[in-house]
């Protein structure tokens, strides 16, 4: 009765983007697919694989959705049993006194009996329970691809909270280092100042930058410790000291990952599996509304022993039994033509949503492929500003000592050199933030096994 299934087109194009934010992609033997290269292989970094692996063990969000898989295989068990007779065991004793037209006075009758049988077991001539259970089996499986995704999400928020604490770690490091010069500058400035050879506005210059570099280390210090919560909290238990990172730079970098050459690698993420399942489900529910008009043929059997007294229960002519079938042939009922509707409906929705959800996917890759292709630009350009501004505040610094140029153009400088080193922690990062985007958007990460 279910209509065969066909799997709708995808809407959208089959390339990927093309132009002056996309970097040509290279497709070669020895750049893995995302979904085919496991966690533990893209993740090189030991300290992050364990901390990854606490969170795949500990994190709630992680444990319902697994929860949800085993609810979802009991359901579809409780569905399958329905094509299967119940058998069943009665046992009967009945005594009362009552008065019989046939007699006089009270007499007391007694029965006892032993029966085994079937109760109302449904013959399932046109498929309504066998489509109930393919569409308990599709849900079962979207819940399955749910986990996994759930299981993608984790992976990458807690690589990306570990990325972030390192960033901020080494953030907090340069300030620190910043603090330090600038605070021997001052030392320096303030007893040229005591002595007549500094003016007092260059005193009060550099103390800016003092204050400044100890606004940065307490903001610093606030960003790492939040940092360090949030992946407390991502991996379900305090994450041990020794695998925390010091700084990005020691951070191994990971591996690279191929989008492919057309976006039909979208169709092997878990979320759009998921919705193809719920899809075929709802394509399964259009069976069970359509074997609505049909008979339903039900079978109620058993046999075993009656007797007036217990003790003559299981004596010879004691054998009883009966048969039972039914058939309900339905005439006119709206509500089954309305069911039918409403499961059509259904199917048109699921649809929409399977599309829905692969448009959004191709979004989700080609935004992280626009990112991927500018960064190396960025990264080129950050190293380049951060050499000219270093090379700048050391010429600076050394026309100040010689007494050609105010100190004004030092602390210019050593602003502009430190602005530079933080620019090239942000791109360093947002690098790295963007591979691991990219291997969670093409469904990498969601591989079946993964310790839960």
């Amino acid at each position: 009765m279910a209509p065969e299934y066909t799997r709708p087109a995808a809407p959208v194009p089959a390339d990927w983007p093309r132009g002056p934010a996309y970097k040509e992609i290279k497709s070669t033997p020895e750049t893995p697919a995302a979904a085919d290269l496991k966690w533990r292989e893209f993740f090189a970094d030991e300290r992050m694989q364990r901390v990854i692996e606490t969170a795949l063990k500990n994190n709630r969000d992680l444990r319902v959705a697994a929860l949800n898989v085993d609810r979802a295989r009991g359901l579809y068990r409780i569905q399958r049993a329905e094509l299967l007779p119940r058998a069943e065991t009665k046992l009967i004793a009945t005594k009362q006194r009552v008065r019989l037209s046939s007699q006089p006075g009270l007499v007391t009758l007694e029965e006892y009996g032993v029966n085994l049988g079937v109760s109302a077991w449904e013959i399932d001539f046109f498929g309504r329970i066998r489509s109930l259970s393919q569409r308990a089996l599709e849900e079962y499986f979207a819940t399955e691809q749910a986990r996994r995704s759930a299981q993608i999400l984790l992976i990458s928020e807690v690589a990306n909270a570990y990325l972030t604490l390192a960033a901020d770690r080494e953030n907090l490091k340069l300030a620190h280092s910043t603090l330090e010069t600038q605070q021997a500058a001052y030392n320096l400035i303030k007893r040229r100042f005591e002595v007549g050879l500094a003016p007092e506005l260059d005193l009060r210059q550099v103390q800016t930058r003092v204050d400044s570099a100890r606004v940065d280390v307490a903001r610093y210090t606030e960003l790492a410790a939040k940092d360090e919560n949030a992946l407390n909290l991502l991996a379900g238990s305090p994450v041990a000291a020794g695998l925390l990172p010091q700084e990005l730079s020691v951070v191994k970098p990971l591996s690279d990952v191929s989008p492919g050459t057309t976006s039909e690698v979208l169709l092997r993420r878990p979320d759009i599996l998921q919705a193809e399942h719920v899809l075929k489900g709802a394509n399964a529910n259009i069976g069970a509304a359509r074997a609505a008009f049909f008979p339903r043929i039900s079978l109620t059997t058993a046999i075993g022993t009656a007797s007036g007294d217990l003790s003559g229960l299981f004596k010879s002519g004691s054998y009883v039994w009966n048969y039972a079938p039914q058939i309900i042939l339905p005439i006119f009922d709206a509500r089954t033509w309305a069911g039918l509707t409403v499961s059509k409906v259904d199917r048109e929705i699921a649809v929409a949503q399977y599309e829905k959800t692969i448009q959004g996917a191709f979004r989700e890759v080609a935004d992280t492929l626009a990112r991927r292709g500018t960064l190396e630009d960025q990264m080129e350009a950050q190293q380049s500003l951060l050499d000219a501004t270093a090379k700048t505040y050391r010429l600076s610094n050394a026309r100040y000592e010689k007494g050609i140029d105010i100190y004004l153009n030092v602390l210019d400088a050593q602003r502009s050199l430190y602005s530079a080193q933080q620019g090239l922690i942000a791109v360093r990062l947002a690098k790295l933030a963007n591979q691991v985007r990219l291997y969670a958007v093409l469904g990498g990460g969601g591989e079946v096994g993964a310790p839960l």
